[in-house]
């Protein structure tokens, strides 16, 4: 009996190379000491040159100080943990750009003034200002989360249930899916005015509006998921003897969980989005209402720190979200990679 011939491994079936595939060149060493050769200049280039404009350098120097030393840090406890080592790799080059971007920001603003005050104010400045706005800044950060999570938490929750009866039932979808895709199309900020009438404070407009931004998008995802679930699914299962109950909670929802993951990030985005706009209108407190009254007064560097701020906590929570994604479709590890 002729050898049977043996089957090439391809690429992302070896565990060498497969591991490696979602990393950027997670092996070439030589960017992590680029990353720290830049911000060592971002540091020499604030010290060196003399400034043009009058600015108080000690927070930024501070700050910059920190990045160095946590990238150290990170280095060297990435020598004896392959994995950390290579998700600092992946991010060696993207820090290198943000040191050089850092550098050539301070010279085209504090260093030579080519960028005019106070539209481009520079990087020390805007890190001077969130120093000194901190605690304000701090208040308005728990305002605003309190906010955010308050009205995207009650959007997700009845936009999960009302995917659920829109997907499975057809009354439900008769009834309700006309009135969302007639208020899927209205931006939720066009309510302002009403949620302003009707409501009696801000925060609860506030929390209105943020609804309006993650109900839509959950509810729809949720019933996509649910409607796209294959029949031989259910007659695979019913031949076990499940009933509706069973097939509802076992199979469909579980199939509409990846789809819903991904409203639930669209809803994030639309919802922070409504939340900054919600408080710079009849709010007296949030990053919303911190970003109007610093442009009232032309501290141009404070708006940007609160941006920044923004930027960090969406950041954050995105980061959270596909925690709990991984947690619940953790079935999906080894099908798709």
């Amino acid at each position: 009996m002729a050898k049977q011939k043996q089957r090439k491994t391809l690429w992302y079936e070896d565990p060498k190379i497969a591991g490696d595939t979602a990393y950027w060149k997670p092996k070439s060493e030589i960017w992590i000491w680029t990353a720290l050769l830049s911000f060592a200049a971002v540091f020499l280039v604030n010290w060196l040159i003399p400034p043009k404009q009058p600015v108080h350098t000690a927070p930024y120097r501070v700050l910059i100080g920190v990045l160095i030393l946590s990238l150290v840090a990170s280095y060297l406890g990435a020598l004896g943990n392959p994995v950390f080592r290579k998700k600092l790799y992946h991010k060696a080059q993207f820090l290198f750009a943000c040191g050089m971007a850092l550098s050539l920001w301070d010279l085209l603003t504090s260093k030579s003034a080519l960028l005019p005050l106070p539209y481009f104010p520079s990087m020390v400045e805007i890190i001077n200002g969130m120093f000194q706005d901190r605690l304000l800044l701090l208040r308005s950060t728990i305002y605003s989360m309190r906010l955010f999570f308050a009205g995207l938490v009650t959007g997700t929750v009845l936009g999960l249930a009302t995917g659920i009866f829109i997907g499975w039932y057809r009354q439900w979808d008769y009834w309700l899916s006309p009135v969302i895709r007639v208020t899927g199309i209205i931006p939720a900020v066009a309510w302002l005015p009403v949620a302003l009438l009707v409501f009696p404070n801000s925060f609860t407009s506030g929390m209105f509006l943020i609804f309006i931004s993650s109900w839509f998008p959950v509810s729809s995802m949720m019933a996509a998921g649910i409607i796209s679930t294959g029949k031989s699914y259910f007659e695979a299962v019913k031949t076990l003897g499940a009933d509706n109950r069973f097939l509802l909670f076992h199979v469909a929802i579980p199939n509409a969980m990846p789809s819903v993951f991904t409203g639930i990030m669209t809803a994030c985005a639309f919802s922070f989005t409504t939340l900054i706009v919600s408080e710079m209108v009849g709010a007296k407190a949030g990053l919303g209402f911190y970003i109007n009254w610093a442009k009232g007064w032309g501290a141009y560097a404070k708006v940007y720190g609160a941006i920044i701020i923004i930027a960090i906590e969406f950041a954050l929570i995105l980061l959270l979200i596909n925690l709990i994604r991984r947690s619940v479709l953790r079935w999906q590890r080894g099908i798709i990679r």
